[in-house]
């Protein structure tokens, strides 16, 4: 399983280590709030809402480098939409490597 990076925030800055370090803090402040939303409404079976938040998550995990786990992300989203948990396992095991990943940043 591919692992979250840094390589396209430090990409985006151009070195201004300013501009990372705020865009950290807002993934860091924002993504649990963000998991949290989602892991209620799959619990719930909320289909749409679940959907919704994972289109939310998918752009961090763009952020974060993770070009295949995003395409796991995608086809999730879209069984969500026809009320299917497919990839839910996959899904989650993503959202558990950034969390890990951003305790150590």
């Amino acid at each position: 399983m591919e692992q979250p990076n840094l390589s396209y925030i430090n990409k985006l800055s151009g070195g201004d280590k300013a501009f990372e370090d705020k865009l950290i803090a807002i993934i860091k402040a924002e993504y649990p709030k963000e998991k949290t939303v989602y892991m209620k409404n799959v619990e719930c079976n909320n289909f749409k809402e679940a959907a919704e938040n994972v289109h939310k998550l998918k752009h961090k995990i763009s952020i974060l480098g993770l070009e295949k786990s995003y395409e796991v992300a995608n086809g999730f989203e879209e069984n969500l939409k026809e009320n299917s948990l497919a990839g839910k396992q996959d899904f989650e095991i993503i959202l558990k490597n950034i969390t890990d990943f951003l305790a150590t940043i």
